[in-house]
C-alpha cells in the first residue's frame, strides 16, 4: 500500500457513480494511461481521513474519469469520499520536464513578487478554459495569477517558493 511513502495527487473525487460503489474522477495528471496503470492508492477525505486501497476499474467518461475502488461497493461508501483526493506513491509518477510541476508539489508553496513582497500560499489551482489560474491567499486577501511564463518567474520547490511578475495595481 502506498501507507507511509511521499506521495502525489493524481485526481480529485466527484459523485458516486452507479450502484457499485464507483465514482466520477477529474484527473490531476496529465500522465496518459496514468488511472490505467494505477494498482495502490491512499484515498483522502475532506475531513481528513485516510484509506489505503486499489483501483479496481478504470473508464473514461469525456473528461472525467468512472474509477472503482477495492473496498468501495455502494454508493453510500462511496458519497464519503466526494470532494476529496486521489493519492499514488510519488515513485510512481513520471519525472518531467524541466519547468514543468506537478499541480500537488505547487500548492502550498509561498509566493513573492519579483520584488521580494509576500503575497501569500498557492492555495489551489483553477483549471479555466483559457489556461490555469493559481489562487495565493494572504489571511482573507486573495490575488489570482494566470499559470503562465510571463507571470510566474521563479519555481524553487527546494526552498518551497515562487516568484510572480505582478502587473500595477493587480495585488490591490
Amino acid at each position: 500500500m502506498v501507507g507511509s511513502i511521499q506521495t502525489v495527487t493524481v485526481g480529485q473525487i466527484g459523485r458516486p457513480f452507479g450502484l457499485k460503489g464507483q465514482v466520477k474522477v477529474r484527473p490531476l495528471s496529465d500522465v496518459p494511461g496514468r488511472f490505467e496503470s494505477l494498482t495502490d492508492v491512499r484515498l483522502v477525505a475532506k475531513d481528513g481521513r485516510t484509506l489505503d486501497t486499489s483501483v479496481s476499474t478504470v473508464r473514461h467518461a469525456g473528461t472525467d474519469l468512472i474509477v472503482g475502488f477495492a473496498g468501495l461497493t455502494t454508493p453510500e461508501e462511496a458519497k464519503v469520499w466526494s470532494g476529496g483526493l486521489i493519492q499514488a506513491a510519488r515513485g510512481t509518477a513520471p519525472a518531467l520536464p524541466s519547468g514543468q510541476y506537478y499541480e500537488c508539489d505547487l500548492v502550498g508553496l509561498d509566493v513573492y513578487t519579483d520584488h521580494g513582497q509576500p503575497l501569500g500560499v498557492l492555495e489551489a489551482i483553477w483549471e479555466l478554459p483559457g489556461n490555469h489560474v493559481f489562487v495565493v491567499r494572504q489571511g482573507s486577501k486573495e490575488t489570482l495569477i494566470p499559470a503562465a511564463k510571463e507571470w510566474v518567474t521563479a519555481v524553487d520547490l527546494e526552498r518551497r517558493r515562487m516568484t510572480v511578475h505582478i502587473m500595477d495595481g493587480m495585488d490591490e
